[in-house]
């Protein structure tokens, strides 16, 4: 059995440029079994059960080419965009360009907001069609698979609207909805009742089980493909916010030995452990992973090759699961959760304004009552939450200003897991 620390070894001997050494790819290909694919209920087209997500933290261009090409040259096709920026979109749509790639790529991303200030004058479908029109450009192609917005959007009926007639006209092949936490899977579920969709995509992990009991079997019974999101553990609500949480399960394991029991569904490292729990469920139509190295993409492409659990033994995972120690305390942004605190306007008055971090991105910030909110880029708004006088939380991410002497406020930290971005004021 190889863990995967011993592919991060295998690889990190590899040198500075990462390579499929000849150990990886035994370890992969050992039993010569295909990677699984699922059929999207909708219209039967199959997909491989194992995909990549795109996201907002920095790596290395080389790295993340040979991330790319690793996914595609074993069977996978899925990539995600959903949790990032328009940069996620921009970065992955320039890799796979380079790589030659678009075609072998089942594209999913979101509607984004486009820039510009919302007014009584302003068409919610014309917003949505630029949104689209502004995926196609950064991701470099002339059609995309799957299209998903926000079920917290407040133009959603609208954009939905928009999304099916792309859909009609041949240039989005799918349309869908998607939720990051538990908290609104009330909303999924009246989407999935309400809206001819084909996809939606939830967290879904072995110790984040909720929506086993209500929105999987719909899912089923609404002929509706499910993209299964987090799945070594990813958000959890806490007092103070929402932060996520990054692979509480890998944390939980730990260093502890896989149970023997597991060779029995051919997992062989934690990571596959986890995501043959996700991937055995009849409703997953596949589950993407978020990994900036080539060495975890061949371990988790795993976690779709060979036999999966069946009913008896995936209680047993959990049951498992639910008996080891719980990972440590989330961490914020920021750290520990601290209590919300009250500013007075004055102190609030002296943050607002635009903020540029080096590559281009606009953090907009105004004020409103005893409120301050934030909006980064051209997504919408956030209500932030101030931890001190200079520390503010929105959700997963957070802000720190510089208030050099007590003087004018200059320059901002944003913070986003462990990713650190400095900004400067420009007005």
């Amino acid at each position: 059995m190889i863990s995967r620390r011993k592919l991060l070894g295998v690889s990190a001997a590899a040198g500075a440029t990462l390579a499929l050494t000849p150990e990886l790819l035994r370890a992969l290909q050992r039993s010569q079994r295909q990677l699984i694919q699922r059929a999207i209920p909708s219209r039967g087209e199959m997909l491989p059960v194992i995909g990549l997500s795109r996201g907002n933290v920095p790596a290395d261009h080389a790295a993340l080419k040979e991330v790319f090409q690793t996914l595609v040259d074993h069977g996978g096709k899925l990539l995600d965009t959903v949790h990032g920026w328009d940069s996620a979109d921009q970065v992955a749509g320039t890799i796979a360009s380079e790589l030659g790639i678009q075609d072998r790529i089942f594209w999913s991303t979101q509607l984004r907001p486009t820039p510009g200030t919302p007014g009584s004058n302003v068409d919610p479908a014309a917003v949505a069609r630029a949104g689209v029109e502004a995926s196609f450009a950064r991701l470099r192609v002339p059609r995309i698979d799957l299209i998903q917005v926000s079920v917290l959007r407040p133009d959603l009926a609208t954009s939905l609207a928009v999304l099916r007639e792309m859909k009609k006209q041949g240039r989005v092949r799918y349309i869908g909805v998607t939720a990051a936490f538990p908290n609104q899977h009330t909303a999924v579920e009246s989407v999935m009742r309400n809206e001819p969709i084909d996809f939606i995509s939830v967290d879904y992990a072995i110790d984040n089980r909720a929506v086993e009991a209500t929105i999987l079997p719909l899912a089923q019974q609404r002929r509706i493909g499910v993209l299964a999101y987090f799945p070594f553990g990813g958000a959890a609500s806490r007092e103070g916010g929402t932060v996520a949480v990054v692979n509480r399960l890998l944390q939980r394991a730990g260093t502890r030995p896989l149970p023997a029991w597991a060779a029995e569904f051919d997992a062989t490292s934690w990571a596959q452990f986890f995501l043959k729990y996700v991937v055995s469920h009849p409703a997953v139509t596949a589950v993407r992973v978020g990994t900036t190295k080539a060495s975890h993409m061949v371990d988790n492409i795993g976690g779709g090759i060979g036999r999966l659990p069946n009913e008896a033994k995936r209680k047993r995972m959990a049951e498992f699961v639910d008996a080891l120690p719980e990972a440590p305390a989330p961490q914020g942004p920021q750290g520990p959760a601290t209590p919300a605190v009250v500013l007075q306007a004055a102190v609030l008055d002296r943050y607002v304004g635009e903020y540029r971090t080096a590559a281009g991105l606009v953090l907009t910030f105004r004020r409103d009552g005893d409120k301050l909110f934030v909006k980064v880029g051209a997504n919408p708004e956030l209500p932030l939450t101030a931890q001190s006088e200079q520390r503010f939380s929105a959700g997963p991410i957070a802000v720190e200003f510089t208030t050099p002497d007590g003087g004018t406020v200059t320059n901002l930290t944003l913070h986003q897991g462990n990713q650190r971005t400095p900004a400067t004021r420009s007005r």
